[in-house]
Order: C-alpha cells, then sequence, then structure tokens
C-alpha cells in the first residue's frame, strides 16, 4: 500500500512539473506607448524577454528599453537580425534601442546564442486599419 501511495504522488508530481514548467507558459505580449511620432516599450530579460511579444504600430519608430535583471551570459547580446542590429547588454543596466519606422509584419529577435527568443509583432491597432491608396 505504502508503494502505492508513493508511486502515485511521484506521478502526480511528475504531472505538476511538466504542466509547470512546459504547458503553463502563456506567451506575454504588450503594446508598446506613445503618440503617433514615437512608441516605447519596457522590456525586462532575465530567463528570457519580459514581455516576450512586442506589438507595435506600423510606419512609426520604436525605442525599447531592454532591461538586464541576470548575469547569464546567454543575455548578455540581443540580435534583431531583420534590423542588423547586435547590442550588448550590460547586467543589471538599462540598454535603449531605437528601431525604425517598420512595414506590418512579424520580425524575431534573439540572444546572441538563439536560445532566448521574443518577437516584434507590427500591426495596425484592431479596428483601425488602414484603407489602401487609390
Amino acid at each position: 500500500m505504502d508503494v502505492l501511495i508513493v508511486n502515485l504522488a511521484g506521478a502526480a508530481l511528475i504531472a505538476w512539473i511538466v504542466w509547470y514548467f512546459f504547458l503553463s507558459r502563456r506567451e506575454d505580449s504588450a503594446l508598446a506607448e506613445g503618440g503617433p511620432g514615437a512608441q516605447e516599450i519596457h522590456v525586462v530579460v532575465k530567463g528570457g524577454y519580459n514581455p516576450g511579444v512586442i506589438v507595435a504600430r506600423p510606419d512609426v519608430p520604436l525605442r525599447i528599453h531592454f532591461r538586464r535583471e541576470e548575469t547569464s551570459p546567454c543575455s548578455e547580446e540581443v540580435v534583431f537580425p531583420d534590423f542588423g542590429i547586435h547590442r550588448h547588454l550590460p547586467a543589471f543596466e538599462t540598454t535603449v534601442i531605437d528601431l525604425p519606422p517598420a512595414k506590418a509584419g512579424s520580425y524575431r529577435f534573439a540572444c546572441g546564442m538563439d536560445m532566448m527568443r521574443g518577437t516584434l509583432k507590427v500591426r495596425h491597432p484592431e479596428g483601425r486599419r488602414r484603407l489602401p491608396s487609390a
């Protein structure tokens, strides 16, 4: 009977670990704020990017404040391949990266080792899509 209880408890613990570390992660996203001339967002770098998905408006410059809260070698660089940007992120400091206006689309960014990843989604706010020019 004791062996059965221990096995059930072990199976429950394994199921919880799998759920917590692999299945419960939700995609954290945040909308860049600002007026029509510029938009800004703050991203915390600690075991990943938070938010991991940045939503920005098209055709407006974007300023991202990366705050690195760790010393892991993996997080010491951020790369935006579509923009040709490779930037060093000093530990426990904030590094500002200015991105030029981008067209609507999805752009990835990652650490220098490509283990931590994020996405920049550039799109028009819901319900406010621009009509094509005639």
